[in-house]
């Protein structure tokens, strides 16, 4: 049995509202303090715009389109300097966001409106179409559609058609408690303060990127540089021109620092921090990046049900190979992957039990689910296989469930699996991720058995990846396609990926 308790002392705190937190300014931020630019066009939002706006936008769903406490709002849009005033209002208002991946199809997008049961759209110009598509299978009228404007003129006034230059009271706020902040709390640390500068190329709509470039960048008054999308040269020149200090990455990017020689050519000596989450980060490569950058480098382990982590690595002890330690607050246990289900010792590899503040209260509209993950004693089952050394340094060694973690996105595999049995060749099939070393990431695989009478043919296979193309966004695209006789299943009809991964099938 192990010491399932962090090795930090616990931290005091009660759950309050995000944006009542924030306003608060415990750290004492000025309003003329810029805390998210613009990396392209240098534009600057402060921390007065930013309460300010935030109010003039609850304000405007309260009072214009009658938007109501526990009512959804989804932000369509890559990162935008605008995005935390869409969050921070919204939420101003008692309303709940859903941010969406802005890589979606229109189809995707209606999908994931109507599951979260959206009733306002903001979007980026550029996904205009797609938002009004999209909002006409959700049944959401046009007039609940609105944009971030690109060419403000005067006075910052980022939705032009929905915002009003009143704003609500302060005691008019509906507080919503929010597991972002005790998660902060618990992972809070002195090294992230008011001076540093962060580099905001962390997608927004992701956990990672929600709750580091927004939430902790707020709170501590630090600023980001806002990257609308990842692309190397733009993001070392950022880092080169506005002198970031700390990084908030994926392994990808880390692979792409160490080996495309673009990085070479600008100076990134102002680094001083890289934070690796989202994926596992390979001794190997994470031992280059420190030798050619001469930086420290922090992994953390943590899922979008933790919000979002659970085990960061302690600055001043980092050990090989290792996600980290528990954060304050939080407590773990190993259990094994089998029918018996008994608790494990130190440096024995079984499936993470964690419990904490941090932990998420549930899928929306699926009790079935969340009792599924979260047992009557509140431990979350990641479905992660891990091991915990007597020091409470924890080793993540691979995920028990099947999502496919592609650079900075997961992909379903039942969603790619629904789209192949859409090809009129295919009869079943089943998509696993297969890792790539050279590029630090999975990529989707799929196994198709065809209907009776279909010719395999490598023409086929490029037909069927073209036509998951098609459907999909573009991180979803299978890399290889793989034609089997049967495909392995369970007594109950469910395909076996792991099978298909342990044998394999190629």
């Amino acid at each position: 049995m192990i010491d399932n308790q962090s090795n930090f002392p616990d931290i005091d705190f009660k759950e309050i509202g995000i944006y009542q937190f924030i306003t608060s300014n415990p750290y004492g931020i000025d309003d003329d303090k810029a805390i998210f630019i613009d990396g392209l066009t240098d534009k600057k939002l402060t921390f007065g715009q930013l309460k300010a706006n935030s109010k003039k936008l609850a304000f405007s769903l309260k009072n214009k389109i009658k938007f109501k406490r526990g009512d959804v709002l989804a932000i369509y849009s890559p990162n935008h300097i605008d995005y935390p005033v869409a969050i921070f209002g919204t939420i101003a208002a008692g309303g709940i966001v859903t941010p969406v991946n802005p890589e979606y199809t229109s189809e995707e997008l209606a999908s994931q409106l109507i599951d979260c049961g959206a009733s306002v759209i903001i979007s980026h110009p550029n996904y205009l179409d797609k938002s009004i598509k999209a909002a006409s299978a959700a049944n959401i009228h046009e007039s609940k559609i609105f944009l971030f404007d690109e060419n403000e003129i005067g006075e910052f006034q980022p939705f032009l058609s929905l915002f009003s230059n009143q704003e609500i009271k302060p005691e008019e706020y509906t507080p919503e408690e929010t597991k972002s902040i005790t998660a902060y709390l618990c992972y809070s640390s002195d090294q992230i303060n008011h001076e540093n500068i962060f580099m905001g190329s962390l997608p927004f709509f992701h956990i990672y990127g929600l709750t580091f470039l927004i939430h902790f960048v707020v709170i501590k008054g630090a600023s980001c540089v806002v990257l609308r999308k990842f692309e190397l040269e733009a993001f070392c020149r950022i880092i080169q021109d506005y002198k970031v200090n700390i990084a908030p990455i994926v392994p990808h990017v880390i692979f792409l620092l160490v080996n495309n020689p673009i990085a070479r050519n600008y100076d990134l000596s102002s680094l001083k921090l890289a934070i690796s989450a989202a994926a596992p980060l390979s001794r190997k490569l994470s031992k280059k990046f420190v030798e050619i950058y001469n930086i420290s480098i922090k992994q953390a382990y943590g899922l979008t049900e933790t919000t979002p982590f659970a085990i960061v690595t302690k600055t001043d002890h980092i050990v090989d190979g290792s996600t980290g330690v528990l954060i304050p607050n939080v407590e773990c246990k190993i259990i094994s992957n089998d029918k018996d289900k008994k608790e494990l010792g130190y440096n024995e590899p079984g499936e993470l039990y964690i419990r904490g503040p941090n932990i998420m209260k549930g899928y929306l509209n699926n009790k079935e689910a969340t009792s599924e993950c979260i047992d009557s004693d509140g431990w979350f089952h990641t479905g992660d296989l891990g091991k915990v050394d007597p020091q409470g340094n924890f080793f993540f060694i691979d995920r028990l469930t099947d999502l496919i973690s592609n650079k900075k996105h997961q992909i379903a595999p039942s969603e790619l699996e629904s789209t192949l049995l859409e090809h009129p060749s295919i009869e079943e099939s089943a998509v696993i991720g297969i890792y790539s070393e050279e590029q630090e990431t999975e990529y989707p695989l799929a196994y198709v058995k065809l209907k009776q009478n279909e010719i395999q043919s490598d023409q086929l296979k490029e037909e069927i990846k073209n036509f998951v193309s098609q459907r999909v966004a573009a991180h979803k695209k299978l890399r290889y396609v793989h034609f089997i006789d049967e495909i392995p299943k369970n007594s109950s009809g469910k395909n076996l990926r792991i099978f298909l991964k342990e044998k394999n099938y190629k």
